[in-house]
């Protein structure tokens, strides 16, 4: 499995390269122009969209196992409007705030929000685990809320509009370069794969197994945090991924969080990838920001999940 969705992702890549208001094909690489056009533009957007997607994806499976619940996802929990709060926030206080900074406090401020996530689901009944995304969705809407509040008062809509829209169009060379520490989140959490797999089985049972909760927790919630923010501040908010990606995989690999977390890399970049793709095309020479397109997708895949019959044993 893993081997086919490598293969699809890489066709979808070579694809995404000629893609866009302006076609390319092989041919035109002769000329310097389409050159600079692909490497300037076409490439770290193609790029972008994966290591986004693979992001995305690999820390709401990490979120699903905290919460023990499938149902959640950073971008609509709370991490992705806290992420947008920590950015308004510096941004008020610092109006000429570095890129840096901007990153570091959406990541410390997503800490903050899935630690309150964390600590407000934990005392629900595990009887009723539909109470957990309830719970969730109204805890990330009143962060979102606050987050918009603010900008209102301050007269800030539009540019909190450019952190909580998704979008590609803008991605450059030179601008999306810190989505490749998300990749290095990725790669750290599938290290701990088999720590997040025994947390997964409950805390008494991971607590007898000699796993250490408190620093694995943490952990994951670092790796939550660190990825949303850099998503958050390169592209925007791009809900979804997090949500319908793991819970497709689920199906195939189970619940082996070491077997499980490269193919939700690669199925939640080809996701984004493919989304962006169509976004480009359908109303070309205009565009549908990748949040949109996402939105629309993961909603139709997160309506098939819930209305699929188990298989029969």
């Amino acid at each position: 499995m893993p081997l086919a969705a490598g293969a699809a992702l890489a066709g979808l890549f070579v694809l995404s390269l000629f893609l866009g208001s302006a076609a390319l094909s092989p041919v035109d690489l002769a000329d310097p122009a389409a050159r600079e056009l692909l490497l300037v533009s076409r490439l770290p957007r193609s790029l972008a969209a994966m290591l986004a997607g693979a992001a995305l994806a690999v820390t709401g499976q990490i979120l699903q196992v905290l919460a023990r619940n499938r149902f959640v996802e950073p971008m609509t929990a709370g991490a992705g409007q806290s992420a947008a709060l920590g950015i308004l926030v510096v941004s008020l206080a610092f109006p000429g705030a570095a890129l840096g900074l901007k990153m570091g406090a959406a990541a410390l401020a997503a800490l903050a929000g899935t630690l309150g996530l964390i600590l407000l689901i934990r005392p629900l009944p595990p009887t009723q685990p539909l109470l957990v995304p309830l719970v969730a969705l109204v805890y990330g809407g009143v962060i979102g809320a606050g987050v918009t509040f603010i900008a209102w008062q301050r007269d800030m809509m539009q540019f909190l509009d450019v952190w909580m829209t998704g979008e590609l169009s803008g991605v450059l060379r030179g601008r999306y370069e810190l989505l490749w520490l998300s990749a290095l989140t990725c790669a750290a959490a599938w290290a701990i794969a088999d720590r997040l797999t025994l947390l997964s089985l409950g805390e008494d049972a991971a607590r007898g197994l000699g796993l250490n909760i408190p620093l694995v927790t943490a952990a994951g919630m670092v790796a939550i945090a660190l990825a949303t923010a850099i998503v958050v501040v390169t592209l925007g908010s791009i809900p979804f991924v997090g949500l319908v990606v793991p819970a497709l995989v689920a199906r195939l690999t189970g619940d082996n969080l070491r077997r499980a977390l490269p193919m939700t890399a690669l199925t939640g970049a080809i996701l984004v990838l493919a989304a962006d793709m169509a976004g480009r095309t359908l109303r070309a020479p205009y565009e549908v920001p990748v949040a949109t397109m996402v939105s629309l997708i993961g909603a139709a895949l997160f309506l098939y999940l819930l209305n699929r019959r188990p298989a029969r044993g």
